[in-house]
């Protein structure tokens, strides 16, 4: 598929060895979520990390297919109820009990902000955004979530971790206002927004990982939002029309059980044993995965500044991965 603006239809851009169904033990990383962890978890906890942006840096281009069959309101809202049954299966199967009070607070945040919040504004923002603007989010992402976490729990990570986290951010950001050639387009206003409300949702997602299992996290961060997102699709459905086709339910299908489910399943388990800032910092190789899919499934031209760009993101994140907090 050739690539073009979003806004016709073109592109734009948290384990298997474990049977979740029955993950229901609480979580077994004595670390907070929100400092860096030590000892033989601190690998698989990057692994884990590492597939959620994995999944992740297939969403936006997973979108694009989405809107050729759906508008973006009923893709947004179809998406969630579809992830939050897959969700309720796991949780039934598990015979996991309910969260304690306490959390549903942190729970109602994690849902706002990466459930609904960042899945709508970017879906809109993809109907005239290009992938560049698009990945402005992603590279920012990584340094706000480290921000909030550091606020959140209280934990300051070490000044080279800040040095490498800034200009990971920099380079990735010089990176895709270059590629756009400085210009902002009307979606900025919902790309930063989204930034802002996935930035929290993580953060606090991250938290709870620390306290229960991370995929029954998003697990009743989606069921929390079913009611609304059952509505919602069933309010959309009527207004927006549906033209059906092979890329738009396979851009559906990823986008509720892959992005939506298992990328934040393996996210949050991931962050639970590393911490949220060393985490976050594996999302800024996302924006050049992202443009890595553009290339392969949607037809885009690989600018050429795309593999100094990845040495750059690469040598930083490695810096992070290394430094102490």
């Amino acid at each position: 598929m050739r690539a073009q603006n979003s806004a016709t239809g073109s592109s734009t851009i948290a384990v298997t060895a474990t049977r979740p169904a029955v993950d229901t033990a609480p979580a077994v990383d004595s670390t907070p979520a929100g400092g860096a962890a030590a000892g033989p978890g601190t690998r698989g906890g990057t692994l884990l990390a590492a597939l959620g942006v994995l999944a992740f840096s297939l969403t936006f281009p997973s979108t694009v297919w989405g809107l050729e069959s759906f508008g973006p309101w009923s893709l947004v809202a179809v998406r969630s109820v579809l992830a939050a049954v897959i969700a309720g299966a796991f949780l039934l199967a598990g015979r996991v009990p309910l969260p304690d009070r306490r959390h549903w607070a942190g729970l109602a945040v994690v849902a706002g902000g990466v459930v609904v919040g960042f899945p709508l504004l970017t879906t809109l923002a993809l109907q005239t955004s290009t992938t560049s603007h698009a990945a402005v989010v992603v590279g920012l992402l990584p340094l706000t979530t480290a921000a909030l976490a550091a606020i959140r729990t209280g934990r300051r990570p070490s000044r080279t971790f800040w040095i490498a986290a800034v200009s990971g951010a920099v380079v990735v950001l010089a990176f895709t206002v270059q590629q756009s050639g400085g210009a902002l387009s009307t979606g900025d206003l919902y790309l930063f927004g989204a930034l802002l409300v996935c930035a929290a949702g993580y953060t606090e997602g991250g938290r709870l990982a620390g306290l229960m299992p991370g995929w029954q996290v998003i697990g009743w961060a989606l069921v929390l939002c079913l009611p609304l997102m059952a509505a919602g699709a069933a309010v959309a459905l009527t207004h927006e029309p549906v033209r059906l086709n092979a890329h738009g339910v396979a851009g559906l299908l990823w986008v509720a059980a892959g992005s939506t489910f298992f990328g934040l399943y393996v996210w949050y388990r991931g962050m639970a044993r590393i911490g949220i800032p060393r985490a976050s910092q594996l999302q800024l190789a996302q924006p050049l995965l992202t443009l890595f899919w553009s290339v392969t499934v949607l037809g885009e031209d690989l600018a050429p500044a795309a593999p100094v760009a990845a040495v750059a993101v690469l040598v930083c994140i490695a810096v992070t991965q290394r430094a102490k907090s």
